[in-house]
């Protein structure tokens, strides 16, 4: 197969990254983060991380194109996230991906943001890690894609052939994470922090209600209220409460986020008779959803779990979703511009 080398590069939200793939091989994954940038603001604030990726973006690139040992003369397209995410960040990368096509004069690729999640499953590791190989899904799949700002089932039946059956009607999981940390007092970003607490936890010690949706749908947004009520009512008894039981309260929320997921993925896999499931996005990196997900072994399933850095926003799989558009020829012209809603 004649080898094609695509540039990503993702600019959604608050991770600049570039990489450089060969057919659906990494040759380079570059994410510079902006943890400092917001940490003090508990939350990305957009201006911020727009002015951020401004700074960053060009020294990105080039390590990308230096770890991928190639010259820029040698790619064959760029690809870019058009949305959804903060359109300022966006608006970032989208310039300066163009203007790189342009001098470079190759053909510009616009990509899903959660397209690229979806696909980040069909990655392999570079020649120079062969061991690395890891087995693909086969179509068609259940993809549960769990994220800050999204969470979707997808049935996938090709690269292009996708098929939501779910939705969040409100709120995503990851924000239930991330407005729970901050609930806590944990700072920015507290996703992973109430993972690594939750470990130390007892799941079963606090009962928060399971929301209820209708069919395949997810509802996040009573769940965070709950919670809130809660930590305020416990304060009120007890102004030492959270640091009392801070290892517990992480544990059960983080239970209850992981069995209203479960709960419908294992609706979906009743309703479609698919076995072949995956999880996508930045939250399939809580290992708390990784090991629920491992137990539908146990149910006779097909279980894919990309590796971390393929989990939260990366150019990688906006790469492999370029390249994809690039085998058909399904190009962007250059008065393409960000969609934050795509």
């Amino acid at each position: 197969m004649e080898k094609v080398f695509i540039l990503g590069i993702e600019s959604s939200c608050d991770e600049t990254s570039a990489a450089v793939i060969c057919n659906e091989m990494v040759l380079s994954n570059v994410i510079a983060g902006q943890e400092l940038v917001h940490r003090f603001y508990g939350g990305v604030v957009p201006e911020l991380a727009s002015r951020a990726h401004q700074q960053k973006i060009i020294p990105v690139v080039e390590e990308a194109l230096r770890k991928a040992n190639i010259t820029k003369n040698e790619l064959h397209a760029v690809a870019f996230t058009r949305g959804p995410g903060l359109m300022g960040a966006l608006l970032v990368g989208v310039s300066f991906a163009k203007s790189f096509a342009m001098g470079l004069n190759i053909p510009l690729i616009d990509v899903n943001h959660m397209h690229g999640h979806i696909l980040a499953h069909f990655l392999q590791p570079s020649v120079q890690h062969p061991s690395e190989y890891k087995q693909v899904p086969t179509y068609p799949f259940l993809c549960l894609t769990v994220s800050g700002g999204h969470t979707q089932i997808v049935k996938v039946s090709s690269p292009f052939d996708l098929e939501y059956l779910g939705q969040t009607i409100d709120d995503a999981a990851g924000e239930a994470f991330d407005k729970t940390a901050k609930i806590l007092g944990l700072p920015y970003p507290g996703g992973p922090l109430i993972d690594k607490y939750a470990k130390l936890g007892d799941p079963k010690r606090f009962k928060f209600p399971i929301p209820h949706s209708e069919g395949l749908n997810f509802s996040f947004s009573g769940l965070k209220t709950a919670i809130l009520y809660f930590i305020r009512d416990e304060k009120i008894k007890d102004i030492d409460f959270v640091e009392k039981n801070l290892n517990d309260i992480c544990a059960s929320v983080q239970k209850t986020i992981v069995e209203i997921l479960m709960k419908k993925i294992n609706l979906a896999i009743e309703q479609t008779g698919i076995k072949e499931i995956a999880i996508a996005g930045g939250v399939s990196a809580n290992s708390g959803l990784r090991n629920a997900i491992m137990d539908l072994k146990n149910k006779g399933c097909n279980v894919y779990i990309p590796a971390f850095e393929y989990c939260t926003d990366n150019a990688a799989m906006i790469a492999i979703a370029g390249y994809y558009k690039f085998l058909r020829g399904e190009f962007a012209g250059m008065d393409v511009t960000p969609v934050a809603r795509f």
